[in-house]
């Protein structure tokens, strides 16, 4: 049987960038994905605090900022998948970002 999918099950972030304008991720099998920061709503708001305050999630396979709740698996990078977030739920969070 042959299959088009891209391999990610055994792919690990090893370094990680956030610039005003992309979110660049190493990888372990050698591959570089950067990524519009415009993808990302939640990063794209966030203080370049924040945005430094990450930490790798399930083995390697995601990326976690618990300053902003957001998540990014290597697989969704890979395929080109930009945040699935509802403008409701951005909305709601920039709103409670504003209260503190």
């Amino acid at each position: 049987m042959s299959s088009s999918t891209v391999e990610t099950q055994h792919v690990v972030v090893t370094t990680l960038t956030v610039t005003a304008d992309a979110l660049t991720v190493e990888l372990s099998d050698g591959r570089t994905i950067s990524v519009p920061l415009s993808w990302y709503p939640r990063l794209c708001h966030a203080t370049a605090e924040e945005q430094r305050n990450w930490r790798l999630i399930g083995g390697g396979r995601g990326i976690h900022w618990p300053l902003l709740d957001e998540d990014i698996s290597v697989e969704n990078l890979v395929f080109g998948k930009a945040s699935a977030e509802s403008q409701a739920s951005l909305k709601r969070w920039l709103e409670g970002r504003s209260k503190n």
